[in-house]
């Protein structure tokens, strides 16, 4: 059972949670039969009035309108130069964007390939030569062969930050953390031990946006606040509370203080009258 868990593609999404709580979302085994608008499961359990059955069972990696030559493949994944490219002596024509699995939002990942894609087009990046494209493709499929359970269903696997550092760096948007530790000691703090969020990538370089930096700053309040839906008031400070609180912790005080005199006192007058009973005894003596 573990070893199939790990072949499949996980689904990270953290409002899934939250739905199976609260019963929105019922989680059940294999379906063993419809009967009319039923739908018995292997365990024997039925869901009665159901409306609409929808079978996810995934797609087929392939693209047979594209030429033979482009559907090579290098193990199960294409042979595209960092997923987007396909190598070619020629200038590029096609990008292939969003066609990539990491462990995080496919949103910033397919940005990023389709922002360094339209540089490429247009002429401001250049690719490496097609027999140095090959070598890093099969460069890649060996090093995510090693970090993953590669298959037919799951062709492919990016590490979700490095990739993004790759591409960025290819595009001219990449963080410079060292220097942003001189410069922006604060913002470095964020970039660099808070979440990995595409506001990263438009602090400098193309397409550098001048809200980036508050925007990193506050992202942390945007996930808090859609939990903040109830409007709590402020307790008022309680006036007697405070008044009986002062007086108890006073004669505590004074307590203590009388305790610790007594006790000298007492102290005091053992030594004292031990010493006149040596004096005796010695005298005695």
């Amino acid at each position: 059972m573990s070893t199939v868990c790990l072949h499949q593609i996980p689904v990270v999404n953290d409002d899934l949670p939250a739905r199976i709580i609260s019963g929105r979302v019922a989680v059940k085994p294999n379906v063993r039969e419809f009967c009319g608008s039923s739908v018995v499961f292997v365990d024997g359990s039925t869901i009665d009035k159901v409306d609409v059955v929808v079978f996810a069972t995934g797609y087929n990696y392939s693209f047979p309108f594209l030429p033979s030559a482009l559907q090579a493949k290098c193990g199960y994944r294409l042979q595209l130069y960092k997923h987007v490219f396909p190598p070619a002596p020629t200038s590029p024509t096609l990008a292939v964007v969003g066609f990539i699995h990491g462990f995080g939002a496919i949103n910033p990942l397919a940005e990023m390939q389709a922002r360094w894609a339209t540089r490429v087009f247009k002429g401001l990046t250049a690719l490496p030569t097609e027999e140095n494209m090959m070598k890093e493709i099969e460069k890649d499929t060996a090093a995510m062969y090693q970090k993953f359970a590669c298959s037919e269903r799951n062709p492919l696997q990016v590490d979700y930050i490095p990739y993004l550092d790759s591409l960025s760096e290819e595009v001219g948007v990449r963080p410079n953390i060292p220097w942003l530790f001189f410069k922006d000691p604060t913002l470095a703090l964020q970039v660099f031990l808070g979440p990995c969020t595409p506001y990263q990538y438009r602090q400098t370089g193309p397409g550098k946006w001048a809200g980036a930096r508050q925007a990193i700053l506050t992202q942390w309040d945007r996930v808090f606040q859609p939990f903040k839906t109830r409007v709590v008031t402020e307790p008022k400070p309680d006036v007697t509370h405070s008044s009986k609180l002062s007086i108890i912790m006073f004669l505590s005080g004074a307590t203590l203080l009388c305790c610790i005199f007594y006790n000298k006192l007492h102290f005091a007058s053992y030594f004292s009258a031990s010493s006149f009973l040596r004096s005796l005894q010695l005298f005695a003596g």
